[in-house]
């Protein structure tokens, strides 16, 4: 059996797609800054019959970070799928020109350092599974850049361009790197934005395997 590790795992996104990947056979690993939240959601998890385990960590701690994917791995088993979904902090969106490069500092550690310090940790397991695929979720400033929204913008295109680079480099290897853009927020009940409707979209990126960037829906104007 191998794992879905799930990074900014919460009761919306996080968990839908826990459940989701749970119904296919999946254990699931839950990574937030928020212990009591996980484990109570692992709980949840277990109930319904998925392996499911809460871990502890900081994203903007990138040893914390990989410490507990590498918990995740010696406790549940290997990580076939890694989706790196945290929401960012409301500090992060500042106006372009109240934007310093102290101000920068949170986002880019939240968008940059920590995908790519999990997708390090993660990626040596996946090789010697001979498969695996990163997902990455992003709102709609990683593709058209909003000038209230400087923080984000800059860190959510940063971190596309990383996964697009992964995408390219490791498809022969049998890995398949994705991005879901979700303009606006998350809505339960929404057609297109309901969790359980991406947590199905999520599912059908890491089955099909085709192309990098999906929209969930269409861009905000």
């Amino acid at each position: 059996m191998t794992t879905i590790a799930v990074i900014g795992a919460g009761p919306g996104l996080g968990a839908a797609v826990a459940r989701r990947f749970g119904r296919e056979g999946f254990d699931v690993a839950l990574v937030s800054r928020n212990h009591e939240r996980t484990r109570a959601l692992a709980e949840e998890l277990t109930a319904t019959g998925v392996t499911a385990r809460g871990f502890a960590a900081d994203v903007r701690d990138p040893k914390a970070l990989a410490a507990a994917l590498d918990r995740a791995r010696t406790e549940i088993g290997p990580i076939e799928v890694l989706q790196y979904s945290p929401v960012p902090q409301r500090d992060f969106m500042l106006p372009v020109l109240e934007t310093t490069h102290i101000d920068l500092v949170g986002p880019i550690e939240f968008s940059v350092y920590g995908p790519v310090a999990a997708v390090q940790q993660v990626l040596p397991g996946m090789r010697a599974l001979g498969r695996g695929t990163v997902l990455f979720v992003n709102g709609g400033s990683a593709v058209v850049p909003h000038a209230d929204r400087a923080g984000t913008s800059i860190a959510f295109a940063a971190e596309s361009a990383y996964g697009h680079l992964l995408h390219n480099t490791l498809a022969t290897e049998g890995i398949h790197v994705a991005q879901l853009i979700i303009p606006g927020a998350i809505v339960p009940g929404h057609q297109r934005k309901d969790p359980a409707v991406l947590a199905d979209m999520l599912w059908e990126m890491h089955r099909a395997r085709h192309g990098y960037r999906h929209f969930a829906d269409d861009l905000d104007d």
